[in-house]
């Protein structure tokens, strides 16, 4: 241990594995800290007066009182029980050097090495000298001795502290500094041996100074143990000194420990005549018999219990390791900045989330199951709850999947942010594209076009189709400005965004603008080109208009009819495929003024045919208003006259389609309207069975495997059903309204029922079984269940803390209304519901009835087993274990059994009495 002015205490001697080396930089700075300091001075001073008040004297300035060495030698001799050299009594420097010299050198024969500290500084007061010397006789004579699972003397004190503490709220003691700074761990120890000293449950962690003022008071009143800590630097220091704090519970493990030493051994002297008595009456061989056979009992239910537990901090500890090493990957807010990257992680999330998460929530509920499986299995068999190692509760790894969890969503959300931003800007890019690709490909060859003088050598009819066409090319033109505005601000949102290709962007887009200007200009100039030429020409040929305006909405109707003749449909009914054969029907009567419309247009073709040839006009049988012609409105009138009967046909099938799924429709609901009022009624008759109020469980258990044979002799309806259900979805049919039941709620119905018949019947065999090995009558268990069912005012299988205590109190339980009576039911209610979930299950109540009614293995049969293998001594030997025990069990025995520390016993001998009280978690082995 490092001290400033280069002092050091080597405890090697008395601590080989250097058990306080992990905090050596603490403790460095700690001697340095003058609040630190304090507390040593007080804690210290109130220890050495605590020792030497038996001696009628004390001190109370600790670095001034043992200067002259007289009141450091009492004591040694009274804390150690030994005399030390006589004093010299002379006032001199030299004198005191000499008694204090005497002192040290009775310290270093007790094994503790000295480096540093000289008789000198210990006359000269030089404090931090002084509480380093009484800090080391503190550890060789008040904390070396403490001993616990073989742990070195801090680390079994601190085991000690967690032991006696952990079952108290608010309370978890990790140290010797923090854990005890709000004043629950000092009551809750004085509360565990102690508890009419304290009512803990009125205490508060948000009270830290009147805990502490409790604490001290108590123990200096009642235990005889001196206010050695101040409340307030305790509340007010960061971090309170680690060795004043020890110091300060090393007393409280001696009060303890000590009070229970002294009332051991009458107990056990009562025990040994007892068990003296009991082995004369009976043979010897039959007494080994029956204690192997208790001990092997015994020991193969810890084994069990042991094995749970390993393989519960295997499972911790492995999905604990996975949630740590995932952490890091879903907080990474890393990408290569491309949509391409963002769906490769966006996958390998989805991976995560389909194939490695699955298995670990799978893990997650194996292990929560274990856990309570252990915790039942203590409790059944009287052993105390299992507290699993720190920062592997079931509270931990919920906090840690809790974090996964919101880890998990924080990172979809980064991702499909970035998706959209990365996007956005794919988007943009091929928008523009796009546009830019569309306005391109319309401007190719118009600038030639405006630029042609064709208009020079045509007749009237083409001088005017050149003008409609310009004029429609003016219209086009300005309904493509609308696509260069947007092309330009597709390019600005794109600078403004810093796409990584915008140089090529704003090129093409500079193009295709100067483009647009040239276009104007050449427009303006070819229409009056034409203006000039139509004055020329004027004669025009009203018939190509008139074809146009008659064949164009012609030819959209026989293209809305040829599409709906061809249309696929879907129906479910026979009302809609009727409505279908009205609408065509309705449509059938149109034709004879659509056959009139057509032979109109033709004529006037014919016209214009005719006219054409009369005037020898160029070019006059083109039609510059539209690209329909006769022949192509003939080829299309010709494809409706066909399509008509063949529309005729696909509807007829398509009523006897739907007149089939009417007929199984009909088969379906016929046998579910059966089935499920059967399933419902074997329901309402299991669970009238599971509430246990119809004859003796076997009768139950009987009726239960009747209905389990009756509902597999009734599966050839589900399958029967479940073919005709085939038959539907292969008709496509969605819906059947003569049935409220379909084939998915039966099936769940039927799982259902198979479901409650296993469990049931699971239930009722447990019961067997607990009423067969605890030795209660059918009678007993009747009346528990009667009673159980009657508090049961909802039907849940579960009592809330006041219909449990109406419960017990009609069961003959007295119950008081008072505060003992209070306290009583606690109790009772931590048995029951160990958890503290809040209700009480019924096989929790029953299996505390049954504990009431009958005998458990204790400590103590344990303990005259043993003595009864061991012929009566107080020890046994690994001999007599193997010659008496099974191997596995008797090494089990060898391996976990402490040395037996009395008089007279050979070496090897083992102490079978504190092995048993340890099974059962009555000593602190």
């Amino acid at each position: 241990m490092m001290m400033d002015n280069g002092v050091i205490n080597n405890y090697d001697g008395l601590y080989p594995d250097g058990y306080m080396e992990q905090e050596e930089e603490w403790e460095r700075e700690g001697l340095l800290d003058p609040a630190w300091e304090k507390q040593q001075k007080k804690t210290f001073t109130a220890w050495c007066n605590s020792h030497l008040r038996k001696a009628g004297t004390g001190i109370e300035n600790i670095e001034d009182d043992f200067r002259n060495g007289l009141k450091l030698m009492l004591l040694l001799e009274v804390i150690s029980g030994e005399t030390l050299p006589k004093p010299d009594r002379g006032k001199m420097r030299f004198h005191k050097i000499a008694n204090v010299n005497k002192a040290l050198d009775f310290i270093a024969s007790k094994g503790v090495k000295l480096v540093s500290i000289g008789a000198e500084e210990i006359v000269d007061g030089n404090l931090k000298m002084t509480l380093g010397m009484i800090w080391t006789i503190i550890l060789r004579f008040a904390i070396q001795d403490i001993s616990v699972e073989e742990m070195t003397a801090k680390e079994g004190l601190l085991l000690w502290c967690q032991r006696k503490t952990a079952p108290y709220k608010n309370v978890n003691v990790q140290n010797f500094h923090l854990s005890f700074k709000d004043g629950l761990a000092f009551c809750a120890l004085i509360h565990r041996h102690r508890p009419d000293l304290i009512d803990y449950s009125k205490l508060s962690k948000d009270n830290p100074l009147e805990n502490l003022n409790t604490a001290f008071d108590v123990a200096e009143k009642y235990l005889d143990i001196p206010r050695m800590l101040d409340p307030d630097d305790l509340i007010n220091t960061p971090k309170p000194d680690e060795r004043a704090i020890m110091t300060y519970v090393s007393c409280y493990y001696h009060a303890f420990q000590g009070a229970q030493q002294n009332t051991a051994m009458p107990d056990e002297r009562a025990v040994m005549t007892y068990v003296s008595s009991y082995y004369h009456c009976f043979s010897g061989a039959q007494k080994a018999e029956t204690a192997a056979n208790r001990i092997c009992k015994v020991l193969k239910v810890n084994q069990e219990n042991e094995r749970l537990m390993e393989e519960y901090e295997r499972l911790a500890s492995d999905l604990l390791d996975w949630i740590r090493r995932t952490m890091p990957w879903l907080n990474s807010r890393q990408t290569d900045n491309s949509l391409a990257g963002c769906q490769k992680k966006l996958e390998d999330y989805r991976t995560y989330r389909r194939k490695h998460k699955p298995p670990r929530v799978e893990q997650k509920a194996k292990l929560e199951t274990n856990f309570n499986t252990l915790q039942t299995k203590l409790r059944l068999s009287n052993r105390p709850a299992y507290m699993p190692t720190e920062g592997k509760m079931v509270s931990d790894i919920a906090q840690a999947w809790k974090g996964l969890e919101i880890a998990e969503k924080a990172f979809e959300e980064w991702l499909l942010s970035e998706m959209m931003r990365l996007e956005r800007l794919e988007y943009l890019a091929q928008k523009f594209k796009h546009k830019a690709d569309i306005h391109e490909d319309w401007t190719r060859g118009k600038e030639e076009m405006l630029q042609s003088q064709d208009f020079r050598q045509c007749k009237l009819n083409d001088i005017k189709a050149l003008k409609k066409k310009h004029e429609a090319f003016e219209s086009d033109l300005a309904a493509h400005q609308d696509r260069v505005e947007q092309i330009a601000a597709i390019a600005q949102e794109l600078n403004t965004l810093e796409y990584h290709e915008v140089a090529s962007v704003n090129a093409r887009c500079q193009r295709i603008c100067s483009q647009w200007d040239r276009l104007g200009a050449l427009t303006q100039r070819r229409r009056h080109a034409l203006d000039d030429a139509e004055r020329v020409l004027e004669q025009i040929d009203l018939l190509h208009l008139e074809f146009a305006k008659r064949a164009a909405p012609f030819n959209n109707w026989l293209d809305g009819t040829r599409e709906d003749l061809v249309d696929m449909f879907i129906v479910h009914t026979i009302e809609e495929i009727s409505g279908l054969m009205d609408a065509h029907a309705r449509f059938k009567a149109t034709l004879g003024e659509a056959d009139k419309e057509y032979q109109a247009i033709v004529n006037l073709v014919h016209q214009v045919e005719s006219i054409v040839k009369q005037h020898q006009i160029p070019g006059g049988l083109e039609n510059p208003y539209t690209t329909l012609t006769a022949h192509e409105l003939n080829r299309k009138w010709s494809d409706v006259r066909q399509l008509v009967p063949q529309r005729d046909a696909t509807l007829a099938a398509e009523l006897r389609k739907q007149q089939n799924n009417e007929n199984l429709r009909r088969q379906f609901a016929e046998k579910a309207n059966a089935v499920g009022p059967w399933i419902e009624r074997q329901m309402d008759a299991v669970t009238a069975i599971g509430m246990g109020l119809q004859g003796s469980l076997e009768d139950q258990l009987r009726r239960l495997k009747e209905y389990e044979a009756g509902v597999y002799a009734y599966k050839p309806h589900i399958e029967e059903l479940e073919r005709i259900h085939q038959a539907v979805q292969e008709g496509m049919i969605f819906e059947n309204r003569y049935s409220q039941y379909t084939m998915e709620t039966l099936r769940v119905g039927w799982e259902q029922l198979l479901t409650s018949i296993n469990r049931t019947i699971n239930e009722v065999e447990n019961q067997i079984l607990t009423r067969d090995s605890k030795g209660i009558t059918q009678e007993q268990l009747t009346e528990f269940r009667a009673s159980f069912n009657h508090f049961d005012k909802n039907r849940t299988g579960r009592l809330l803390p006041e219909e449990l205590k109406s419960c017990l109190v009609s069961l003959g339980y007295s119950i008081g209304k008072d505060r003992q009576g209070e306290l009583d039911f606690q109790r009772i209610l931590a048995v029951v519901d160990p958890n503290n979930t809040g209700y009480v299950s019924f096989d929790s109540f029953l299996d505390f009835m049954t504990r009431e009614s009958t005998d458990t293995d204790t400590a103590e049969q344990v303990i005259d087993s043993f003595r009864i293998l061991a012929g009566d001594k107080p020890y046994i030997t690994a001999e007599e274990l193997r010659r008496e025990l099974p191997p596995d069990q008797a090494e089990y025995c060898v391996a976990r059994m402490p040395p037996y520390r009395g008089p007279g016993a050979p070496p090897g001998s083992l102490d079978y009495m504190a092995f048993s009280t340890a099974l059962y978690g009555e000593t602190d082995l």
